[in-house]
């Protein structure tokens, strides 16, 4: 059976003598009471092979006798074949017959897909296949990669609505941490990112290994330790008991583990992550867009939503979207969901008036949808209640947001989406899609419901290629690789607070690039949380990420009106640099202050924000190091103000500060840093950097 022996630091070329020595040198010795040779993790984990903890695999085949349940709880693989191809490598198991010699009745065989990107992203993908004559009831399928030993704390993620990918640490003792997520989505609480690294490790320190499961539905992360000295992560898709049934010759393949190295820290596995990303979809042109919901909510009427576009368009917005109440009878999130057609009361000509300012004002058109949900207070429902997802023989699940999840895995109300879907499309010039998902599913399969909703998207891309998608799911309860690969971001949350969105951004980076996550100028006061900002802080917090606003720019002052023409022109400057750079972020401390920002991949110029969450610790804050720049260049410093810029104490400011830039090595930004002006709480102030 094989067995990762190394996932880490490149080794150098290495001849078949070497690698051979280089696997002997790895065996472990052999432990007193344990099993009589070396324990070795396999690719697959089994108690068959000696190990104890959590099996990668497990079932067991309906109908089969006692002792045939015995033997599978306790079944071995063999390997069969081995493929290769450049950097990946397709391994054939199968289970070894009771008898050999003799017919298995309860045979499986499993593909084990592992891929080595160029960016060095592993990819590990298993694909099980029934070659028994019963049925084969799959309880869990997980990917796995061991961790070494010096490899004792873990980072992944919680939160809830609207504060998600909020970390948590802990160390990693003997026993299992687990991660699971039963909500039919991610959901806000998701685990996101699990990260087993040395003690301490931080964003520009610390060797770190990181997994994601590229999975929109129910999964399960988790990392173990034994007291044999073996750790490990592994993840896979969390199922229902029965959800998976394969029939002989049926085929269950499960989503990509994705994995990465890094000696620098946080930093390091999110610039292998990025640019794997970044390799896999080329995106167009990051628009600045106006979002609707936030300025009218469910009151659409021309002539106001007309105002918004004609002031949209006067500080530069490319995309107008039209958000939640266009449909017939939506007038509240009570009712209409399923019916995805025009209302002839509000919009008696159609979208078409709407749309038609908004191109003759230079912008393309957005429309809100939800496919996959259903109100009861609507003619779809009324005529087919039995598309609704729940589970076989039982009552409507809880309601959700005055809600339920239609079933897209039965084909009759696949289609009627589709259709719906497809009418709009082809009569309307939609440009974009914001495609929400507004409640967690507590019924039905998951595994079905999500591999409907990915052939939707995929369906309606291939038909409309240049459609853009957005993965929103009430805020970020669906954010993974598993989505992006068929949509072009994320909303990252429901929360326009600037506060909020710096913890946000600063996690949410650390897996998904910043051209793929939704940020918004909010209204001066945030909808979810009451709190105010001043223009300034949410000018500075919109700009990194894929830039818009949702705010009723109508009721903006000629002035503040002017500051976000002035961000918005910045922003469209800067796109190709703050889309295709290396994240970087500081480690400081000082929790009240934080430093993150975009380095050109040349390192010829960069943008940072410098920003404080809170009162800082001390009066005369330290200089703040600049990480990420070439040691050996020179760059000129300047600051960006948008507006009237962040609020500081002007008592003494440094004196680059007051002449409006400064000129330094690299080397002394990164080693020594800048002395900042003292800026209050809940300000941001933005740095432009140009090599000279």
């Amino acid at each position: 059976m094989p067995a990762v022996v190394h996932f880490g630091a490149d080794l150098g070329e290495l001849d078949d003598r070497a690698l051979q020595n280089l696997v002997e040198a790895q065996r472990p010795a052999v432990g007193p009471s344990s099993i009589d040779s070396a324990l070795t993790q396999r690719i697959v984990p089994l108690m068959a092979d000696g190990w104890s903890g959590r099996p990668g695999l497990a079932g067991y085949h309906e109908g089969a006798s006692i002792s045939a349940l015995g033997s599978q709880h306790t079944a071995a693989l063999r390997l069969r074949a081995v493929r290769r191809s450049g950097q990946s490598i397709a391994l054939t198991l199968e289970t070894i017959p009771p008898i050999l010699g003799e017919p298995d009745a309860t045979g499986l065989v499993l593909e084990v897909d592992i891929e080595l990107s160029t960016e060095g992203v592993l990819r590990q993908r298993l694909s099980l296949r029934n070659e028994g004559s019963s049925v084969y009831s799959l309880a869990s399928l997980d990917a796995t990669l061991p961790v070494p030993a010096r490899a004792r704390e873990l980072l992944d993620f919680t939160g809830r609505w609207p504060r998600e990918r909020q970390p948590q640490r802990h160390d990693l003792g003997v026993g299992t941490w687990t991660r699971d997520s039963r909500h039919g989505r991610p959901g806000h609480d998701a685990a996101f990112l699990l990260v087993a690294g040395t003690p301490n490790f931080g964003f520009r320190h610390g060797e770190v290994w990181g997994s994601h499961l590229a999975w929109s539905g129910d999964q399960r992360l988790w990392a173990e330790a034994s007291s044999t000295g073996h750790a490990l992560v592994g993840a896979g898709e969390l199922f229902e008991p029965g959800e998976v049934r394969l029939a002989e010759g049926e085929v269950y393949q499960s989503p990509w583990l994705v994995s990465a190295w890094s000696k620098d820290g946080l930093d390091g596995l999110a610039r292998r992550l990025h640019d794997f990303v970044r390799s896999r979809r080329t995106l167009g042109e990051r628009k600045v867009m106006l979002n609707t919901w936030e300025a009218v909510y469910f009151d659409h009427d021309l002539a106001k939503l007309s105002r918004l576009a004609e002031t949209a368009a006067r500080v530069g917005v490319e995309r107008f979207v039209l958000d939640d109440g266009w449909m017939t009878g939506r007038t509240d999130d009570r009712r209409a969901l399923g019916d995805w057609v025009v209302d002839s009361v509000k919009w008696p000509r159609g979208l078409h008036p709407l749309i038609e300012l908004v191109h003759a004002l230079d912008m393309d058109f957005g429309l809100w949808v939800e496919p996959e949900m259903v109100s009861l207070d609507s003619d779809v429902f009324r005529a087919h209640p039995e598309w609704v997802l729940s589970a076989a023989n039982a009552e409507l699940p809880q309601p959700w947001r005055c809600q339920q999840a239609l079933d897209l895995s039965n084909p009759e109300a696949f289609a009627h989406v589709k259709s719906q879907l497809t009418a709009l499309l082809r009569e309307y010039p939609i440009a974009y899609l914001k495609w929400d998902q507004n409640r967690d599913l507590l019924g039905g399969s998951a595994h079905r419901q999500t591999l409907s909703c990915y052939r939707l998207m995929d369906e309606l891309r291939e038909e409309f290629p240049q459609l853009e998608i957005e993965s929103c799911s009430s805020g970020g309860g669906r954010v993974d690789l598993g989505v992006l690969e068929r949509t072009d971001r994320v909303w990252p949350s429901d929360t326009n607070d600037s506060l909020e969105r710096q913890s946000i951004y600063r996690y949410t980076v650390g897996l998904v690039p910043p051209e793929s996550l939704g940020v918004h100028l909010g209204a001066p006061t945030a909808h979810t949380t009451g709190r105010s900002h001043e223009l300034s802080f949410r000018l500075a917090t919109a700009l990194f990420g894929h830039s818009g606003i949702e705010w009723d720019l109508t009721t903006a002052s000629e002035t503040d009106l002017a500051a976000i023409r002035e961000w918005v022109s910045f922003y469209r400057d800067q796109r190709a640099l703050l889309h295709s750079g290396v994240l970087v972020r500081a480690d400081d401390s000082d929790p009240a202050r934080q430093v993150h920002g975009i380095v050109a991949p040349d390192a010829a110029a960069a943008i940072f924000a410098i920003v404080t969450v809170a009162a800082t610790r001390d009066s005369a804050v330290a200089p703040l190091a600049l990480p990420g720049l070439d040691p050996d260049r020179v760059y000129r410093v300047s600051p960006v103000k948008f507006g009237e810029g962040p609020r500081v104490l002007q008592e003494a400011p440094p004196a680059w500060w007051t002449q409006g830039e400064i000129t330094l090595p690299g080397r002394v930004l990164v080693e020594l840093g800048l002395a900042m002006p003292l800026l209050l709480p809940e300000q941001a102030l933005v740095l432009q950097l140009t090599a000279v």
